[in-house]
This record gives C-alpha cells, sequence and structure tokens, in this order.
C-alpha cells in the first residue's frame, strides 16, 4: 500500500524506488532547464550509483541531462523520441515512436477522440522521418553509448502524458541496460505511476495538483534550436576526452 500523498516521500514498491513530491504545491517554479538540473542531479547523487549513463531526450532534455551527466561524472548521450501529437491539438500527446521502431500509444487520448490507427497513420509516418532526420544531425558521426550492463539514467525536463518516456525506457531493453531510472524535475502522481510499471526507478522532484503543463513549472521555457542540442553534446564529448586524459 501507498505511503500517504502530498508530502516528500520514498515509496519502495515492486523493487522500485520514487522519490515525488506527490499531491503538494510546488512553492516556487525552477528558473529554467539548467537550475531544474542541478537540483534533479543532487538527489540522483544521492542514490551512489555504480558507473551509469546518462541519456537525454531532446531537445528539452539536454540541458537537464547535462547537469545530471556532471555531476555523477557520467557519459551523456541524446535519446531520440518523437511524440505523436493530436492532429487538432499537437501539444497532446496521442503516443510516441522512439529510436528501433519502438512505439507506445495513450490509449485514453485515443479512445477520447475515437481515432483509429489509420488516423494516426500520418502523424507516425511525419514524426518517424523527422526522428531519423534528427538522429542524424544531433548524432553524426558519434556512435550511441554502450548501455549494456549499466545503470541508465533517462532524462527530459519534465513529462505530461509520459508517452515519450515509456517509448525511450522501452527502446533500451534490447539495448541491455542492467537498470532503467526514469528521471525528471516534474510530472504528474498519475504518469509517474505510469513510469513506475516500467522503469526500475523513478526520481521526480514534485508532483504538483493540478499539473496544467510542463511550461508552468518553469520561469524560462524556451524552444531549443538543434544547434543547442548539438552545442551541449559536444561540450560533453569534450568533457569526457578532457576526464580520460586527466584520469
Amino acid at each position: 500500500m501507498r505511503a500517504p500523498a502530498r508530502r516528500v516521500q520514498w515509496i519502495m514498491e515492486k523493487g522500485r524506488t520514487t522519490l515525488a513530491a506527490k499531491g503538494t504545491n510546488m512553492k516556487k517554479r525552477f528558473k529554467d532547464r539548467r537550475e531544474a538540473g542541478l537540483a534533479l542531479a543532487n538527489r540522483i547523487e544521492l542514490r551512489g550509483l555504480d558507473n551509469p549513463v546518462v541519456l537525454a531526450l531532446p531537445r528539452g532534455g539536454l540541458p537537464v541531462g547535462a547537469e545530471v551527466a556532471r555531476a555523477l561524472g557520467a557519459p551523456l548521450d541524446v535519446l531520440v523520441v518523437r511524440k505523436l501529437g493530436f492532429p487538432v491539438q499537437p501539444e497532446l500527446a496521442m503516443g510516441a515512436v522512439a529510436s528501433g521502431g519502438i512505439l507506445v500509444m495513450n490509449p485514453e487520448v485515443m479512445e477520447s477522440a475515437g481515432l483509429s490507427e489509420e488516423a494516426i497513420r500520418p502523424v507516425l509516418e511525419e514524426e518517424t522521418r523527422e526522428l531519423a532526420r534528427r538522429e542524424r544531425v544531433y548524432r553524426g558521426s558519434r556512435a550511441p553509448v554502450d548501455v549494456g550492463g549499466r545503470i541508465a539514467i533517462v532524462v527530459d525536463d519534465g513529462v505530461a502524458t509520459g508517452s515519450s518516456m515509456l517509448a525511450a525506457i522501452r527502446s533500451l531493453r534490447p539495448r541491455g541496460a542492467a537498470r532503467i531510472i526514469a528521471a525528471v524535475p516534474v510530472a504528474p502522481a498519475e504518469t509517474i505511476e505510469r513510469l513506475e510499471a516500467e522503469a526500475d526507478a523513478v526520481v521526480c522532484l514534485a508532483a504538483p495538483e493540478p499539473f496544467y503543463a510542463i511550461s508552468v513549472w518553469y520561469e524560462s521555457f524556451p524552444q531549443l534550436t538543434d544547434d543547442e542540442v548539438r552545442t551541449i553534446l559536444d561540450a560533453e564529448d569534450t568533457r569526457a576526452a578532457d576526464s580520460r586524459k586527466n584520469g
């Protein structure tokens, strides 16, 4: 049985651990993604993880993931996932697609909108093309980080329905990750429960109610460009190279 809500708590269930302020009101919003990443990194450091790798969902997850990677001294990689937006309301996720052909659908959204699989096909095809483009642009000649036998920490700037994070988690299972931790600064409580069912652990700083949207919990929440994503990845490559040279 779950501990009472409305307070910060460790929750142990089915071997999974979640840290979240479920049902609490955030006293202040995050200044920006970097501040959220620093706070998330501080929380994750308490876990004493051995040989982790950080995988950030672009674009907004990169500044958050970079802070986590630096704090842990872990490599940072990009894990490309594309949300399948509702045709008349693109910000509402019907589902998500990840590298390797992993598809996650949101049955509640599909049912409430009366959408068929045929109706979402054009969106799926478009987002699959965009996923391939981003893989080329972000990765270039950079090989994916090997997650085999390692703790994979999947980071985003927040989750709403959780479809993108679920697709990311499922894409890592065939790659042999020893454990998968979903880590976000903010998420709705019901989405945290969805993630708990698939990740080995979930770390979330706050789950305010009502949730509204991820952007509400940031003072500054600009859209990142492809160039900004590449700049972060290049900087982390340099950091990793310097670390190897000095180690």
